[in-house]
């Protein structure tokens, strides 16, 4: 059964096109230094948003229409397989990414739920086999269901630990069955309401005992991919243990976890973190620890999670500026956890909303690596920290000196002269290389 008869496969038409079921800018098959684009931004399909989100809101029901809404329980989880490989087909994506409740239903057991699993897995591994499309990564769902209402890893209820250990055991062999090339945590309720009832130590501890376990189970069953942290503030969790990279890192660093582990940044995430999308990925990056990235925005005027398709050019333009740099993602990508606005009801949309998320992505792969090309950054922010070169701040940067010379050189110093930091001029410099590549 076709589930979207009315689009054909999404092709690279360039910029003039009026065809709104075209790339304009996303051509997958060009060149930026030796690699095609699709190589360099690996584009994943989040099936969570796209195949089971129905436009349901705090303030209302869902909107959406979905050839497959009559179905029920396996059926509708089959129905969804075949919709989403017609769809990773029609749009040449060349990954996606699934919690494991997106794909199956839970029963009334967990013997149940993974018996649910095993049979859509073995569905999603037959149509693997003559499709292109890769599993960029899995991840366990410990955050719906009532039983993790006080956590999951860090529940005060060692029940819930053992019934989480046991999902995420399930998600690393199915990981490995349909050859992941990362697997992800997200711990959405991993944190804490009120310190009136919480042993912090014992959570934390609880929760790096966990990662350990996964680390040891994958190596047991020969499952050799990265492991991600998604950091995410606030939501549901008024204190959540991932809150961002930096938090993040430190708990990976304290617990001697940083070998098995990186991080999956979400602008979203970041942005509900009080950081801007850039600042996160160079968090992680000058770090070593940039894994994966999920590509979203949020909307400034709203406080929560609203997981909108990444149209913001200048935005997009400063991630890739970090991926770039970063030498690439590696065996990440960038996955479209992202979802079509309430109003936005019919399939089609669903088209609509990647085809516009690729290509502003791939305006941002153009625009930075031009500016990486041309040292437009890179020439100003050595100039500006030239005084570490040479001198005294060269003494600084090769630990030659120390605060009885610094002060014996500060007092004889006549003056402190710095220079401007230009930042409109940067900025206008980045306007200004964007609307050369939309115009080219």
């Amino acid at each position: 059964m076709a589930y979207f008869e009315t689009v054909n496969k999404i092709k690279y038409e360039g910029a003039k096109s009026t065809n709104p079921f075209a790339f304009k800018y996303y051509n997958p098959e060009e060149k930026i230094n030796g690699k095609t684009m699709e190589e360099i931004l690996r584009y994943s399909v989040a099936y969570w948003h796209t195949f089971n989100a129905d436009g349901t809101d705090p303030f209302g029901a869902g909107t959406a229409i979905r050839p497959w809404d009559h179905l029920k329980g396996l059926d509708l989880a089959k129905a969804r397989v075949e919709a989403s490989f017609e769809l990773f087909e029609k749009l040449d994506a060349p990954f996606f990414a699934f919690h494991d409740v997106d794909i199956s239903p839970e029963g009334s057991t967990l013997k149940e739920t993974n018996e649910n699993l095993d049979v859509i897995v073995a569905m999603i591994k037959d149509y693997m086999k003559t499709s292109k499309v890769k599993l960029l990564w899995n991840t366990a769902n410990m955050f719906t269901n009532p039983r993790y209402t006080h956590g999951a890893a860090t529940s005060p209820n060692a029940d819930v630990f053992a019934y989480s250990a046991a999902k995420v055991k399930k998600g690393l062999e199915v990981a490995k069955e349909l050859g992941a090339e990362n697997y992800v945590f997200w711990g959405g309720r991993e944190g804490y309401e009120t310190l009136l009832n919480t042993d912090m130590k014992l959570e934390m501890d609880n929760l790096a005992r966990f990662f350990h376990m996964a680390v040891d189970y994958a190596k047991e069953i020969g499952l050799n991919v990265p492991f991600l942290i998604e950091p995410k503030p606030k939501e549901p969790t008024k204190h959540q243990y991932d809150f961002d990279v930096a938090t993040g890192l430190a708990f990976l660093q304290k617990y001697d976890l940083t070998d098995y582990f990186k991080f999956n940044i979400e602008a979203n995430h970041a942005t509900l973190a009080g950081h801007t999308f850039e600042h996160e990925l160079r968090t992680a990056r000058i770090n070593g620890m940039l894994g994966s990235v999920d590509a979203n925005q949020g909307d400034t005027l709203l406080g929560w999670d609203t997981d909108e398709f990444p149209t913001d050019l200048y935005t997009n333009t400063l991630a890739m500026y970090e991926i770039l740099k970063n030498g690439g993602l590696g065996k990440g990508g960038l996955n479209f956890d992202a979802k079509v606005r309430r109003g936005s009801f019919d399939t089609d949309d669903l088209f609509h909303a990647h085809i516009a998320g690729m290509d502003a992505f791939a305006v941002g792969l153009k625009v930075a690596n031009k500016l990486i090309e041309d040292k437009v950054l890179d020439s100003f922010v050595e100039d500006r920290y030239s005084s570490y070169t040479q001198g005294i701040g060269l003494d600084i940067v090769e630990g030659k000196t120390n605060f009885r010379e610094l002060e014996k050189y500060a007092l004889g110093l006549t003056g402190v002269k710095n220079q401007s930091g230009r930042t409109e001029r940067l900025k206008a410099q980045i306007n200004q290389y964007l609307l050369e590549t939309l115009n080219a």
